[in-house]
């Protein structure tokens, strides 16, 4: 697999967990011997959403609720099939949304 980049991209709603697991896929993949440039930390989306609190008049009377969605990307520089394969069987929480894209 010479000259090819894995690229992954974590989501997730607590950055405790989406830096853990980048953790792990760096410590993974180093351990196998690839070049890892990241995580890169990516802008954090926020939703927010206005809810009427009361539930007949006082429209003035909100509350204000959001989800944050975190991101970070890595690269995986030249990886070998050792890196491969430690990636396919690394455990991430389930809290962890991982996209894996070839380059």
């Amino acid at each position: 697999m010479k000259n090819q980049k894995i690229r992954i991209r974590l989501k997730a709603f607590d950055y405790k967990l989406i830096d853990q697991s980048a953790a792990e896929i760096v410590e993974t993949a180093k351990r196998t011997g690839a070049v890892v440039r990241g995580p890169v930390p990516l802008p954090t989306r926020i939703r927010r959403y206005d809810l009427l609190s009361s539930p007949h008049v006082n429209k003035t009377a909100r509350d204000q609720m959001e989800i944050r969605t975190h991101q970070r990307l890595m690269d995986i520089v030249d990886p070998t099939d050792k890196t491969v394969d430690a990636l396919m069987r690394l455990d991430l929480p389930a809290g962890v949304d991982v996209e894996i894209a070839l380059q």
